[in-house]
């Protein structure tokens, strides 16, 4: 079926009982965004089409039998639809409907439009230039402070950064990008009332207040696996173009980004060390044709965004002034802590540093390359790593952060 336009009601007032009965629709097990569609198109609203005999149903699509066996069992939809409607109430929270005239048109032309949206935060981020930030949950700390200094320097340039709140990549490119203009959307794989991981129970707050929480499942959906795929498709469809960071060949990343692909958005990648796994999915990518990025104007460039996309009318909270990274230069990749540890004088001159470069390494390598007792190199390593000067790696490698 090809992507449908925000649906509309033909012409059918969009009463409390009719919304509720769209609500109850979407909410019913095995009815997903295509079937909804067809339903609407068939019976002309969501009232109607509830009374539609089990026979119809069962021939909609993929898991249409499994629809028809439960479709006159209508409670859990009914709860779900209540449960929804009553969360509403609550400040900063909103069920967007497909057929809402502020729907946003990118997600409705680039997949089947969800019927229901739950937001909470500011909608108007959904109609803000956009590019997606994504990359792999066990990301290294350099990837991490990559993916911050994009988040906040799109963010500064007013482009909105999209993620999934996920562990990694994503979480940084949140955090950037709230300390720039442009604000941030996080589209969740769970209901909006669940907060994942639990570790972001903060970012998820700040989000809210500051940027836009998505989520087109019913309230108190787990974390399924299933789930995320149709998270990223999301992603993709709401973005102008998708950035890789790091991802390995494994990596949900790719399925975002080739969902991005398949719906004609730019798809980038910022490439790694050939010796690091978790940069072997943005090779690929490269290879297939997407496009290198080391700084923010190779992304300015190719989307041939205007040079001030930021003077908006929407004014998110302000922040105290920070320097803007130069554009003609590629981002830093140096995360700003709030109580930076000292870093020794001699540091820049260590051999031991040097020997190390930036990619992980482990410490019975550098023995070997260097000739000193691998003792010996497991403490400077010990002491640098409580200094903030390198990090440690999965499999007892160390990496080079300063």
């Amino acid at each position: 079926m090809k992507p449908a336009r925000p649906l509309s009601t033909k012409g059918h007032p969009m009463t409390e009982t009719e919304r509720q009965a769209w609500l109850q629709l979407a909410f019913t097990p095995h009815i997903g965004a295509e079937s909804f569609a067809v339903l609407l198109q068939i019976y002309g609203t969501a009232s109607a089409a509830l009374q539609a005999p089990a026979e119809v149903i069962a021939q909609l699509g993929k898991h249409a039998k499994q629809a028809a066996r439960e479709w006159h069992n209508t409670s859990l939809a009914r709860a779900a639809a209540e449960a929804a409607l009553q969360w509403e109430q609550q400040p900063g929270c909103r069920l967007m409907l497909s057929c809402d005239s502020d729907y946003p048109a990118m997600l409705a032309e680039g997949i089947t439009a969800p019927p229901v949206l739950f937001l909470r935060g500011t909608p108007e981020w959904l109609h803000k230039p956009s590019i997606a930030i994504v990359g792999s949950r066990h990301a290294t700390p350099q990837a991490m402070r990559i993916a911050h200094d994009f988040g906040q320097a799109l963010s500064e340039y007013g482009i909105t950064v999209i993620s999934g709140m996920a562990a990694g990549i994503d979480t940084a490119a949140h955090q950037g990008a709230l300390k720039g203009k442009a604000g941030t959307i996080a589209v969740w794989g769970t209901g909006i009332d669940r907060i994942y991981p639990a570790g972001n129970r903060a970012l998820a707050h700040q989000i809210a207040g500051q940027g836009l929480i998505v989520s087109e499942f019913p309230l108190d959906t787990r974390p399924l696996a299933g789930n995320f795929p149709r998270r990223n498709r999301i992603i993709a469809a709401q973005s102008q173009a998708v950035l890789v960071v790091e991802a390995a060949l494994e990596s949900g990343s790719l399925i975002t980004a080739r969902l991005a692909g398949e719906m004609g958005r730019d798809v980038m990648a910022i490439p790694g060390s050939i010796d690091n796994p978790h940069a072997k999915g943005c090779h690929k990518l490269i290879k297939e044709g997407a496009k290198l990025v080391e700084n923010l104007m190779d992304i300015v460039d190719e989307l041939s965004y205007p040079a001030r996309i930021a003077s908006s009318s929407l004014k998110p909270k302000t922040h105290a002034a920070k320097p803007k990274p130069t554009l003609s230069q590629p981002l830093s990749t140096e995360l700003p802590t709030t109580t930076p540890s000292p870093e020794p004088e001699s540091t820049n001159e260590h051999p031991l540093l040097t020997k190390m470069g930036y990619d992980p390494i482990h410490p019975d390598t550098l023995a070997e390359q260097t000739g000193q007792p691998a003792a010996d190199i497991y403490a400077q390593l010990t002491e640098w790593e409580l200094d903030g000067i390198v990090a440690s790696m999965t499999g007892g490698r160390y990496q080079r952060i300063k």
